[in-house]
């Protein structure tokens, strides 16, 4: 009986994490940019002395869905949207390069380009100053461009966008990082301004698996309920023995 329980401790507590990171992701279906995300199961053998008879769940990290979000059209300039697997450097606040798909840009009081959070969102050669009381626009390869007000126009910067070779590593911050470190811009990177790509997340599919989540931990719980009664029973009659 202790294996059953064994088994039905394991799937509950499972059940439970799998519960947590679809609430979290759907506390994010209107972020920009947000990606969600996955989660998966492993069975892992207790091994000790003797033969192996106990198994736990043990979480395995699968990552974040890379679908591409739905494009919102927005007209403002300071809005962008990364196209294909494009992501834009932002730094973190541990002072590391970080990047996110969130492109809802400002300008910050001391006139720094700030993204997620409020973080300087970085160019070629680190955070981009822009000019005060300029118009800026940004074309598709990144290029900042600030228009006085007499008319003239001026590159400021360029923001630097990646394309990882492989999926990045979602941060506790919410921000992504790659497992060798920095990456280099990409020259072919491209993304649509005046728009904002929202999250992936589906509502509808969210929760409909959060209501088979709470199903299978019912499930799980009962059968910890059955066997606690189960060993009651057996105790009572070993009693009268």
């Amino acid at each position: 009986m202790d294996r059953r329980i064994y088994l039905s401790m394991g799937g509950a507590k499972a059940t439970m994490q799998r519960q947590e990171t679809l609430a979290n992701n759907l506390a994010n279906v209107s972020t920009v940019g947000f990606r969600a995300e996955l989660q998966a199961f492993r069975a892992v053998p207790v091994r000790g002395d003797g033969a192996t008879t106990r198994a736990y769940a043990l979480e395995t990290t699968t990552g974040y869905n890379p679908t591409q979000g739905p494009m919102t059209t927005t007209g403002r300039n300071l809005d962008v949207a990364m196209q294909g697997n494009g992501w834009l450097a932002v730094q973190a606040l541990d002072g590391t390069e970080a990047y996110t798909r969130a492109g809802s840009l400002q300008v910050s009081n001391e006139g720094v380009l700030v993204g997620h959070n409020g973080l300087p969102v970085l160019g070629d050669g680190g955070p981009i100053t822009l000019p005060a009381n300029a118009e800026v626009t940004v074309g598709q390869d990144g290029t900042i461009t600030a228009r006085a007000a007499n008319g003239g126009s001026t590159p400021v910067g360029k923001l630097k966008l990646v394309t990882p070779p492989e999926k990045l590593q979602r941060g506790d911050d919410g921000l992504f990082r790659a497992a060798g470190g920095d990456l280099p811009a990409d020259p072919n990177a491209r993304l649509q301004a005046g728009a904002l790509e929202g999250s992936n997340v589906s509502a509808i599919e969210t929760m409909v698996s959060m209501i088979s989540a709470a199903r299978q931990f019912e499930a799980q719980m009962k059968s910890m309920q059955t066997t606690e009664q189960d060993e009651r029973s057996a105790a009572q009659l070993l009693s009268l023995s």
